[in-house]
């Protein structure tokens, strides 16, 4: 079984999305036997942001210049990785209400007609549904239906929908919130997702061990 590791934290060895998305991997490591690891940090080794040469020379409507034809296998190499793979573990932090630019462009990588998705008289269908996606999430304050700034939360609502819209309609969620609200509450929140992370199965629906 393969297992896709992403991280998108600009904070290195501080960020509490890194800390929880590492947790998660391990726990799978533990439950699921040979399981075949690959590790991209997004953050360190970011993938450009979509251009309009970009988008015309993958259509063929325009010449590749070397710059181009370099991204252009970048994002095919990201594709690659994101379709092999069984389970697809997530850091990801809120950045001003939403995710990291760096995971944006990402996931402008993997979203692509005829390969994890595809148009029809029915509407969209997700080709992804095969896939399990498991997101830790950091958040500074706290963003639940029930508070004021529910409707500034555009990191777990935006996933959700990019997953599901590719199919991935079960997509689990560990998440630290208010880790800027004082340090105990960051304690707190930390606290409980590791232990959230280390509840984690080899296939979902099962119960913690």
């Amino acid at each position: 079984m393969k297992l896709l590791h992403i991280d998108a934290s600009i904070l290195g060895g501080n960020s509490v999305s890194r800390q929880l998305s590492a947790a998660a991997v391990e726990r799978l490591r533990k439950t699921i036997p040979n399981l075949d690891v690959t590790y991209r940090d997004i953050s360190a080794t970011p993938l450009s942001h979509l251009t309009g040469e970009h988008l015309a020379a993958a259509h063929g409507a325009a010449p590749e210049t070397p710059a181009v034809r370099e991204d252009i296998a970048a994002s095919a190499v990201a594709l690659d990785e994101f379709l092999a793979a069984d389970i697809v573990v997530i850091g990801a932090p809120m950045y001003n209400f939403t995710i990291p630019s760096q995971l944006k462009a990402w996931i402008d990588r993997i979203l692509v007609a005829g390969k994890t998705f595809k148009y029809s008289e029915k509407g969209v269908e997700g080709l992804a549904d095969n896939k399990r996606v498991i997101v830790t999430i950091s958040r500074g304050g706290f963003y639940g239906a029930d508070t004021p700034a529910a409707a500034g939360e555009h990191l777990e609502t935006y996933l959700r929908w990019v997953f599901g819209f590719i199919g991935v309609t079960n997509l689990e969620i560990i998440a630290a919130d208010g880790i800027q609200v004082s340090p105990e509450q960051r304690e707190k929140a930390v606290v409980g997702a590791l232990a959230a992370a280390g509840t984690l199965q080899a296939a979902t629906g099962q119960q913690a061990a």
